[in-house]
């Protein structure tokens, strides 16, 4: 083994070393895969995620759906951007030493942090907490970038300084969210979200990171699923609350296979084409990433709504049947929806596989007025858009010439 490909599998995970310079990975790198410290982080984030749609339900079930999807946007735009902008950056120059994995540790706490803060968000409108864990998952990552910057030379230099200077500004800027009257808080905070995004592109105008797309493809997946996993932990609930309410046993049951169905055709539809084809430059990454935002909130708000259906099937909402069918229908429509327009419809043949997947969108929003049945009519229709997509894909298979 020469010395690079030594170095390279050692950054690959192979254990921690003494440190090393922080240099950039090959983007053609073989067998790039998830280490165990970025599943780890994803486990915490996970955390977070699942202190958000808690609170959703309560504000949802309460009738306050409005301020509810307010703070739930705004929580997990912190919680999304921050796991993004690491991931993207540990594809980039993960070296698995001693400081990497401390700061990484540290991230991890911010997110904790900022998952304890989740509820006074929500009820009292209080984000200090939330701002105090965000600022140290993004002070932690200003430290990796600065690391970066004095490993480097030239554009890549400039680049990760860029990165840097960057987070530190927005940092201040999120600031104001905390002295901002109530009223304002949300054109703030949309504000300060559009600076965030900004920083990427700005900082690699003139040379764009080395991440690997296949890494990428393989941890946003990797987070799909976690989330996902929130949402099955839900139509869980919801079949313990079937055996637990005999009596309600008749209106559980259908949200419980409902729930089971739109998760399973989530996971179906969101791995059914090779994602990493389509991230072949900083443009299509970015869009790409970005939409994520809609694919990763969206995913875990179906276990949200289906809790909210369990509470209003049982009496235990001040919503109507229609209001928490719309908590499930809504979240599943964007999620079918997104998936389709980030990449499966670059691998679509024909009208027919073209309109599939939207007009499965519309038809899930259409079961909301299905009364008892529409969570379990909503899961129908995302289990006949897989069989359906299944079979336009093998009949197109067909009848290309080998």
């Amino acid at each position: 083994m020469t010395s690079s490909s030594a170095t390279s599998a050692s950054a690959a995970g192979g254990g921690s070393g003494p440190v090393r310079p922080m240099r950039a990975r090959s983007i053609d790198e073989e067998h790039r895969a998830a280490t165990p410290l970025e599943l780890f982080f994803d486990l915490c984030f996970v955390v977070a995620v699942s202190q958000a749609g808690m609170q959703l339900v309560h504000a949802v079930a309460e009738g306050h759906a409005a301020d509810g999807v307010r703070s739930y946007g705004m929580v997990f735009f912190a919680i999304w951007w921050a796991w993004m902008n690491f991931t993207w950056f540990a594809s980039a120059y993960d070296t698995d030493d001693v400081p990497y994995r401390i700061v990484t540790l540290i991230q991890i706490a911010g997110v904790l942090i900022l998952a304890a803060g989740v509820p006074r968000a929500f009820l009292d409108q209080d984000f200090v907490v939330v701002f105090l864990g965000y600022l140290v998952m993004r002070l932690a990552l200003v430290t990796q970038w600065l690391r970066a910057a004095a490993s480097t030379r030239g554009a890549e230099r400039t680049t990760a300084r860029r990165y840097a200077i960057g987070i530190i500004l927005c940092q201040i800027g999120w600031a104001a969210l905390l002295i901002a009257p109530q009223g304002t808080r949300p054109w703030v905070f949309l504000l300060m979200a559009i600076a965030e995004m900004a920083v990427p592109p700005i900082a690699e105008r003139t040379m764009a990171t080395s991440w690997h797309a296949h890494h990428i493809a393989e941890r946003y997946g990797l987070f799909t699923i976690i989330v996902l996993g929130e949402t099955i932990l839900a139509a869980t609930v919801t079949v313990r609350s079937a055996l637990d309410e005999s009596d309600a046993l008749g209106v559980l049951a259908p949200i419980a296979v409902g729930g089971l169905l739109i998760v399973f055709a989530a996971w179906w539809i969101y791995f059914a084409v090779p994602a990493h084809t389509r991230l072949a430059s900083n443009r299509e990454a970015f869009l790409w990433g970005y939409g994520h935002y809609v694919i990763f909130a969206s995913a875990a708000a179906i276990g949200a709504g289906l809790e909210v259906a369990v509470e209003t099937a049982v009496h235990k909402s001040h919503i109507s049947t229609t209001a928490a069918a719309t908590a499930v229908t809504v979240p599943a429509a964007a999620f079918f929806l997104t998936v389709w327009l980030l990449h499966s419809r670059h691998f679509k043949h024909g009208i027919l596989q073209q309109l599939t997947l939207p007009v499965s969108a519309l038809a899930i929003l259409a079961c909301t007025f299905a009364g008892k049945w529409a969570v379990l009519a909503a899961g129908l229709v995302a289990t006949a858009t897989v069989a359906m997509g299944e079979t336009s894909a093998h009949r197109g298979r067909s009848r290309r010439p080998a």
